[in-house]
């Protein structure tokens, strides 16, 4: 009970300090993901700074591009959205005559003007906007992750002196960070193959922005299990209006097929036992992180609970636990 007692008291400070554990935590994971090409660069001769600063350059770079791009994508979208009007009021007549005809009688005005031009406007000036805080808090996250980099390999030496024998901790501290990598690595190139292939798929049935809901189905898929479904929610609702009802079902079904191949049998082939997490496991993090630190806690799900199972595995009292937050698979191995 008093463990009990611990956990939940710990789980509200976390959901409380919502604010602060966000960007330090996104800060750790950059921090891993940029410290393989930092370290790599180092071997290579390369002097830390000069490493150092290509990373973070390049890292900015592509964050910049990414938030340009969706940026003169949705002023192109609110520009168009008066044509999307138009035609998603055309097949709105269409579909009043259909139900019509199978007896089913509806108001003129009840499906028209389903699209709020003013509300639309709002939202995108909304994230427009939004682009621009994003950019103070990744200045933020950005300082953490130098100050986390230039401290990286200094660590071991620290819990070696804090320590004393801390080679059990840094072996750890090794499995947990080594996992992270791998899952992180695996996901990235899935989650590319998916919106590569989705952006292709969309441009060959006449869809609109196709690397906007290229880059969206990239970006979600790294939430496990709904991020996929999420992804397809806007780009099969401007097929709709634009296309109308047969392109929807065609654009549908190519997000069917690319998300079952890659994410029920390339991914889980090439994963293998990486993460090591029950199918059951994986979806409830999902709402519980989701829940302690909302969107980016949903992102980041898997690897936050792959490291709680890799600390119970490591003391025989809670070795149990992480049996059970495990796979099939990996308990057959025990």
């Amino acid at each position: 009970m008093l463990a009990a007692a611990c956990v939940v008291a710990i789980v509200a400070g976390m959901h409380a300090a919502e604010s602060i554990l966000v960007p330090f935590l996104l800060s750790v994971f950059l921090a891993v993901i940029w410290s393989s090409p930092l370290f790599w660069l180092q071997k290579k001769g390369v002097p830390m700074s000069i490493a150092m600063l290509f990373v973070i350059v390049t890292a900015m770079a592509i964050g910049l591009i990414l938030i340009a791009f969706v940026g003169s994508t949705l002023e192109d979208l609110l520009i168009a959205m008066p044509s999307y009007q138009a035609n998603l009021d055309q097949e709105i007549a269409v579909m009043i005559v259909w139900l019509e005809d199978i007896g089913i009688n509806i108001p003129d005005n009840a499906l028209y003007g389903i699209i709020d031009q003013e509300k639309v406007m709002q939202l995108v000036t909304g994230i427009l906007t939004g682009l621009g805080g994003l950019l103070t808090s990744a200045l933020l996250v950005l300082l953490m992750v130098i100050f986390m980099l230039l401290e990286a390999s200094s660590i071991p030496a620290k819990l070696r002196v804090a320590l004393g024998d801390a080679d059990a901790a840094i072996t750890q501290l090794s499995k947990i960070i080594d996992s992270i990598k791998r899952y992180l690595a695996i996901k990235t190139m899935t989650s590319l193959a998916t919106g590569i292939s989705i952006a292709i798929w969309l441009a060959i049935v006449g869809v609109d922005y196709p690397l906007l809901w290229g880059l969206l189905a990239f970006l979600l898929n790294y939430i496990p299990n709904i991020g996929s479904f999420i992804a397809a929610i806007p780009a099969l609702l401007l097929a709709f209006i634009q296309l109308g009802i047969g392109a929807t079902v065609f654009a549908g079904a190519g997000y069917l097929l690319i998300n079952g191949v890659i994410g029920n049998v390339i991914e889980p082939r090439v994963m293998g036992r990486g993460v090591g997490l029950s199918t059951l496991v994986v979806f409830l993090s999902l709402v519980f992180w989701g829940w302690v630190l909302g969107s980016v806690g949903m992102l980041l799900s898997v690897p936050l609970t792959m490291c709680i199972k890799i600390a119970l595995e490591s003391n025989e009292d809670t070795r149990w636990i992480a049996i059970l937050m495990g796979s099939e698979a990996a308990a057959e191995s025990v």
